[in-house]
């Protein structure tokens, strides 16, 4: 389930792509810090445009982190540069995986998490692409290794996925089984996915079979909303959804008005 397809170079081998991420726009906590949420832009986006979003949010207690994806070449696009978290091939579930650019994205997020005090709850959550990029660094906390196998260091309290898929998803049962951590992690970990079901993008199915193939692999506290009618963006009544999941998961301790 996914949209990616490697770099791969002369003779089949693959090339090990030099990421430079973009600017990072921070929207700071109006009330007592409780929650930073590291959020992350969709296809061709910045993290300035999520950030003017989510200042206008009631949430007064939590530092938002809006970094911007490197510019690369996408495949779909015949090449052509994006700002992308990976590589994009092909809208099909049978499309491999981009893992090195999965992976640069998942730490990349989890240094920008690194230097939150320690009583600080923190999250990740994005739309698109970056909703893709949270569920894989939810699989990278539960596992607690990258796909390349260097351990995953950040503590993850809550993920929110809006118009997104997750990647990888085949390999996930394995992951999970595999040891008893990952089991705990898994089932005490909230995670949060929304999808418009006039989404002509990231199709409807694509984020009912993630939510499917989390519940069904020990994520426990997994909550899908659907939308009727809504296509490759977010509305009001998205953003309240996800207002209200956060307050109750995170423990907020109020919401401005």
């Amino acid at each position: 389930m996914s949209f990616t397809g490697p770099s791969v170079g002369p003779g089949g081998r693959t090339v090990r792509r030099a990421l430079e991420f973009g600017r990072t726009y921070v929207v700071r906590p109006k009330g007592r810090h409780q929650v930073t949420i590291v959020w992350l832009h969709g296809l061709g986006d910045n993290g300035s445009s999520w950030s003017q979003l989510l200042e206008t949010l009631p949430l007064p207690n939590i530092k938002w982190i809006c970094p911007t994806a490197p510019t690369q070449p996408i495949t779909v696009f015949g090449g052509f540069p994006s700002t992308a978290w990976f590589d994009v091939g092909d809208l099909s579930e049978d499309a491999p995986d981009d893992i090195e650019g999965l992976d640069a994205a998942a730490a990349h997020v989890a240094n920008l998490l690194s230097t939150e005090p320690a009583d600080i709850k923190l999250g990740v959550g994005g739309f698109s692409m970056g909703a893709a990029t949270s569920l894989y660094s939810a699989t990278c906390f539960t596992h607690g290794k990258y796909g390349n196998g260097n351990p995953y260091p950040a503590n993850l309290n809550a993920v929110v996925a809006l118009s997104g898929w997750l990647p990888c998803s085949k390999t996930l049962k394995d992951k999970i089984e595999a040891q008893g951590e990952a089991v705990t992690r898994a089932r005490h970990l909230p995670i949060l996915l929304c999808h418009g079901k006039g989404d002509d993008v990231v199709p409807y199915k694509f984020g009912e079979k993630s939510s499917r193939a989390l519940s069904s692999n020990g994520f426990e506290d997994t909550t899908f909303k659907s939308y009727n009618g809504l296509g490759h963006h977010t509305i009001p009544e998205e953003m309240e959804e996800v207002c209200a999941w956060l307050t109750s998961k995170l423990g907020l301790e109020g919401r401005s008005t």
